[in-house]
């Protein structure tokens, strides 16, 4: 797979780039955008712009004159950073260009085309690949692009590794490797030190596993201390069997990208800190897998939580709200300005919004509205869910103070949200993402398997928030 710097180039006139137009149905019956050859060979081959169809016009010794990019019924001024995706796996390897954009329009589409040429090859025999380049038009800037690419290209890498190698020490490795690129601090309590540091839900979810495998949380900081702190939460839990209250083989089958929160808390994490924000970052990840063994934590247990509440275990699936309870009140403590939590959290998020649209929770009205501006500038969508507090009653416990699933069968989602919400300190402005962190199908520029979900959105109202 290319590394998303070698996929751009900076504009450069002595540089020989093939053109690439883009072309709506109106475009080919007035005929007025394209070159006269281009046109006639469109007809000839009978391209007919469909949106992300490619046409490739040629040229002398069988090279490539012209690419033609259908738009389909897309808005070719709007700002999609998908709408040349589409062009890399259909063309030979070299170098191209638009034909007609500004830098902003470079900028967002370049995004695609480097993401487009993603793969994660760490198992294949064989994972040399040329990249495909996009020369970008003078005084368009490559280095934002870079930073986006190599953010989602992290959440992606880390969702795809197999759990055999992506447990919560080589979870724990992935945080210090990037905490040593940037310079951040990092902390890990592991096993019993989660017990002693009184972070008891940890423990008990992560217990089971074998020893190298065990429980922790890892804790990274970065920025002035003095400056506005932005706190990440992640949920870590590497693979999911259910527990006792175990997963049939479908069920199981993807629950390696069960630590798909974590793998974004860290991607938003290195966007934060590769673009240099002023605030101070703080990101928490509970990393654990819950596993089946002799020291399983069982339905109908009680456990204590960082926060002081007993919790009645209703289901051993619903592992994943349990260890961000007390990384949630350990976030809650330091009083944050935002505190954000991903989570590949519940089955009945896929079945409202399917695995495209992410549910949003959201405390703070301003947060919101704000935060739903950003994910349309910069099309990374999401959609709002509600705490409806009329369901708060379906996680009471005969014997606890909460049960962590209701037995209703009902608004799965939202329920685990007020379960979490529960630990998320009083007054403090908190966004929950209850994230799918893969795509189902393939499309272009977001190959099948592990996908970065909101963490453009949430760059972008970040820095409008905290920029200098």
């Amino acid at each position: 797979m290319p590394a998303p710097i070698e996929c751009l180039a900076p504009f450069d006139k002595t540089l020989d780039a093939t053109p690439i137009h883009l072309v709506s149905p109106a475009d080919l019956a007035n005929g007025k955008r394209l070159p006269a050859g281009a046109r006639e060979w469109a007809a000839t081959v009978g391209f007919k712009a469909g949106e992300d169809s490619v046409c490739l016009v040629p040229g002398p010794k069988g090279s490539v004159k012209a690419v033609l990019v259908g738009l389909g019924a897309r808005d070719a001024k709007a700002l999609d950073p998908f709408v040349i995706a589409a062009v890399p796996a259909a063309v030979p390897a070299g170098t191209y260009k638009l034909a007609t954009a500004g830098r902003t329009f470079a900028e967002t589409a370049a995004l695609g085309w480097c993401l487009a040429q993603y793969g994660f090859d760490r198992y294949k025999a064989s994972n040399g690949k040329t990249p495909v380049v996009l020369m970008l038009p003078d005084g368009a800037d490559p280095v934002p692009v870079w930073q986006e690419a190599e953010a989602v290209t992290l959440v992606r890498d880390l969702v795809n590794t197999p759990a055999e190698d992506m447990g919560p020490d080589a979870l724990q490795d992935a945080a210090e490797e990037l905490a040593e690129e940037f310079g951040a601090s990092i902390s890990t309590l592991v096993g019993e030190e989660l017990l002693d540091e009184n972070y008891p839900m940890i423990h008990a979810v992560g217990r089971a596993a074998e020893e190298g495998r065990a429980p922790r949380l890892i804790d990274m900081t970065w920025g002035d201390e003095a400056a506005p702190k932005v706190t990440l939460v992640g949920k870590g839990v590497c693979f999911d069997t259910g527990g006792l209250d175990l997963k049939n083989a479908s069920g199981m089958r993807l629950m390696k990208k069960d630590m798909g929160g974590a793998a974004h808390a860290l991607g938003l994490a290195r966007l934060i800190m590769s673009r240099n924000l002023p605030v101070r970052l703080r990101v928490l990840v509970p990393a654990v897998e819950n596993s089946v063994s002799g020291s399983s934590f069982r339905p109908g247990d009680v456990f204590p939580t960082r926060k002081g509440l007993s919790v009645e275990i209703g289901n051993t699936d619903a592992e994943g709200r349990l260890v961000l309870s007390d990384a949630l009140t350990a976030a809650s403590e330091e009083t944050p300005d935002i505190l954000i939590d991903f989570a590949t959290l519940t089955g009945a998020a896929r079945v409202a919004l399917g695995p495209e649209l992410p549910p949003a929770y959201a405390n703070d009205e301003g947060v919101w509205k704000a935060l739903e501006k950003a994910s349309g500038d910069v099309r990374d969508p999401m959609w709002r869910m509600p705490l409806h507090a009329g369901y708060r009653d379906d996680l009471d416990s005969p014997i606890a103070d909460l049960c962590n699933a209701s037995d209703s069968g009902f608004a799965g989602s939202i329920t685990a949200a007020l379960f979490l919400q529960r630990f998320v300190g009083e007054g403090l402005p908190w966004l929950h993402f209850d994230i799918y962190a893969w795509n189902a199908k393939p499309r272009p520029g977001r190959p099948k398997g592990g996908e970065a979900q909101v963490i453009r959105a949430m760059l972008r109202y970040l820095e409008g928030r905290f920029g200098a």
